[in-house]
């Protein structure tokens, strides 16, 4: 199994499927877990499986394994849950299915046979579920049909496991896996300490934070001989999946001032409210509704 060091790894994907040590015993123990299965090393086949990263960049940190012909995906997620994950698989599987299937036989009469597909996705974030909602469950793509089938003509299951917190780790699949129930507390442990910073700090205070939660984890013996080896690229890691969190909180932050502004311009154009009023209501500074006022026109 082995990984494309071109496409950087997140810790979930590099713990569990790319760490040159233990990678593959580690991705073998989370399938056991999640299967009820006891297949070893010795006679278990498996593939790494990527997309290049210049086709489609949103799964570099995924991961995706043929095990023994079975195609298996592993997803995590750390900030928002996403109800729209069996559509991402989707489209993960179609892109993993062009490097998979040579061009030549797709238009063949006889039938090729192509790898069965199973979608696992686990939420390690700090966002409860919706009520109602189990910590495990199974999404569906059809979920998301505008006309829903009784027989959907598609479909695309994906589990999702809700893995944060206490409640998480009681799940057979963490309680069933040694290494998944140290990456639970791990994470816990990173949590805190990001939390304990602002939304934008410093790179030498986020930098302090993941070198603080890694020495924390070792002194209590969790994830020690990974987090020994790798703590340098275990916190690089980190840095730039905040960095990615970061610019999607910057761009939801920019649509959100720009439906404000939207709002705003209504609001005046209907005189509904003087400009504190309007500024306000819409959570904008009193001296861009003003601006609104002078000059209503959208910025092209």
């Amino acid at each position: 199994m082995k990984a494309n060091k071109k496409i950087k790894s997140g810790v979930f994907a590099d713990l569990f499927c790319d760490d040159e040590k233990d990678g593959k015993k580690n991705f073998l123990s989370l399938y056991n877990a999640i299967h009820g299965t006891h297949l070893t090393l010795e006679n278990t086949k498996l593939e790494r499986k990527q997309i290049p990263q210049a086709i489609y960049k949103t799964f570099d940190t995924d991961i995706s394994v043929l095990v023994n012909g079975r195609l298996f995906v592993l997803i995590e997620h750390q900030s928002t849950p996403n109800e729209n994950m069996p559509l991402r698989c989707l489209e993960y599987y179609v892109h993993l299915l062009y490097g998979i299937v040579p061009a030549e036989f797709r238009y063949r009469e006889t039938l090729y046979k192509i790898p069965t597909p199973e979608f696992y996705v686990f939420y390690n974030g700090n966002r409860k579920e919706k009520k109602g909602l189990e910590r495990e469950r199974t999404m569906r793509l059809s979920d998301a049909f505008i006309e829903p089938q009784e027989d959907p003509s598609c479909e695309v299951k994906v589990k999702l496991a809700n893995i944060g917190g206490e409640a998480g780790k009681k799940l057979p699949v963490v309680q069933n896996c040694a290494i998944m129930k140290e990456y639970c507390d791990f994470m816990e442990i990173v949590a805190r300490n990001r939390s304990a910073l602002g939304t934008f700090p410093p790179d030498d205070e986020l930098i302090a934070c993941y070198d603080k939660a890694i020495s924390e984890a070792i002194s209590k013996g969790i994830l020690v001989d990974y987090l020994s080896r790798k703590a340098t690229e275990v916190r690089n890691m980190f840095v730039g999946e905040y960095d990615y969190d970061t610019d999607i909180k910057v761009h939801e932050e920019v649509a959100r001032e720009q439906k404000a502004l939207e709002t705003a311009r209504k609001l005046l154009k209907m005189n509904l409210g003087n400009p504190e009023q309007i500024a306000q209501a819409v959570g904008l500074p009193l001296e861009q509704v003003l601006d609104l006022q002078k000059d209503p026109t959208p910025a092209n």
